[in-house]
């Protein structure tokens, strides 16, 4: 069931109640809060609190609380329906960050240390849901109206703790349209060689979420800028003018795109700038699934297939506009002609031909294998061959019974002259 966003606010404010009664201070903090003073809905709700991990499950009860977090201080509170689930985290301090990612250890603070330990100043104020005030330690409300994305104290000791922020500097200030403080933007230039120590998965999920928002041109820019493109995806970094116009007129189209997904928007990145191989082995470095990836691989392979649509053989178009990625596609080509660099009717025939009833623009086969074996051939690897010559013509209108079809597939086989061969002739 999808949660709503006004179940998820009343029991996030609920939660910061209850834990107010049994005597802690509780505030909704992180990206709730910015959202909130940006005028956005957030996506879900986190709680600080100066009740202890185990203090938050005797309250909450252990069967509605989930303690994966822990040992960071994290106890995940599960809600009703359409509430979903909120985070409540102890205030903490941190130590060490070995592994650039993760803290070696945290200890139990107060607010005001809880808020320094974390990454930006528009992500470290709190916000109390019963007061209905802001409680702003970091100078986060001013950066807001600022629009600025600054770290939190020193940036390059925030980075050295954890390299993803890097990343994230960047999402949000192409999501947001914000600019990078001075100093933060060149803490990430100078440690963006640092980014490999982050999982594939992570940085993945951090580019995800930059290709998919409305700020995803700005942010590849700021990527480029940087230097962390060189890093996550060298393959797009441009070596040449030539290569530089390329790139920016991707963009362009990137900018264009309505709401696309991530297969969509990391293809019109790679276009024409990417081999085969290098495609794969961006897939493979991201681990992205099998699904996402061979959505990116087709829509490559396929740029530029409904050129001219209108006036190709229905059996060229037609295979396209029924695979998975056909929505995709014609999405990208809607964004060309915004550049003048496709022709809109391509698209609006294409779409006029999908809009028809299923049977109409993809019937059923009109031959099948055992069509084929029942007229006395035998399986074999040619069988997949015939087929596709058989399908051809009929949506091509050249044949309309099983009859013309098996009589098609005689004329190929005697064109053929030893057709199948021993495997597949005619049984006697």
């Amino acid at each position: 069931m999808e949660t709503s966003a006004e179940k998820q606010r009343e029991f996030a404010v609920r939660l910061v109640r209850q834990l107010r009664e049994a005597g802690f201070t509780a505030y909704w903090a992180g990206g709730c809060v910015r959202d909130r003073l940006l005028g956005r809905t957030p996506k879900d709700y986190d709680i600080a609190t100066d009740a202890t991990p185990r203090q938050i499950r005797e309250l909450f009860g252990y069967r509605r609380t989930l303690a994966i977090g822990a040992a960071f201080g994290v106890i995940t509170v599960v809600g009703p329906k359409e509430a979903g689930q909120v985070e409540v985290t102890t205030f903490r301090q941190e130590t060490t960050y070995s592994d650039g990612r993760h803290p070696d250890s945290v200890s139990f603070s107060d607010a005001r240390e809880d808020a320094s330990r974390r990454d930006f100043t528009i992500n470290g104020m709190f916000y109390d849901p019963v007061e209905q005030h802001v409680i702003d330690f970091v100078g986060g409300r001013q950066d807001l109206q600022r629009r600025l994305i600054r770290a939190i104290g020193d940036p390059e000791a925030r980075i050295a703790e954890d390299k993803l922020r890097m990343l994230r500097a960047v999402r949000f200030a192409a999501a947001f349209g914000f600019e990078m403080d001075e100093k933060t933007f060149e803490a990430v230039r100078r440690r963006a060689g640092e980014i490999v120590v982050v999982s594939a998965e992570r940085i993945a999920e951090e580019m995800r979420r930059m290709l998919v928002g409305s700020g995803r041109g700005r942010a590849v820019r700021l990527l480029l800028d940087t230097g962390l493109a060189a890093r996550v995806l060298p393959e797009i970094v441009p070596s040449t003018q030539r290569e530089g116009e390329s790139l920016d007129r991707s963009l362009q189209v990137l900018e264009r795109l309505d709401s696309p997904g991530f297969p969509l928007s990391l293809a019109v990145l790679l276009i024409g700038r990417v081999l085969p191989l290098a495609v794969e082995e961006i897939c493979r470095r991201w681990k992205l699934s099998n699904k996402e990836s061979d959505c990116v691989r087709w829509l490559i392979a396929h740029h530029g297939a409904i050129r001219d649509a209108p006036r190709k053989l229905w059996s060229e178009i037609q295979p396209v506009l029924v695979a998975p990625g056909a929505e995709d596609l014609l999405a990208l080509v809607d964004a060309e002609t915004r550049l003048g660099e496709a022709a809109a009717e391509d698209v609006a025939w294409c779409r006029g031909r999908r809009a028809r009833p299923r049977h109409e623009w993809d019937p059923p086969s009109i031959l099948t294998g055992e069509d084929l074996k029942r007229h006395g051939l035998k399986p074999g690897p040619a069988f997949s061959r015939l087929l596709a010559r058989v399908r051809k013509a009929q949506l091509d209108d050249e044949i309309n019974t099983v009859e013309q079809a098996l009589d098609l597939v005689d004329r190929f086989l005697e064109e053929e002259e030893v057709g199948y061969g021993q495997e597949s002739k005619k049984e006697n």
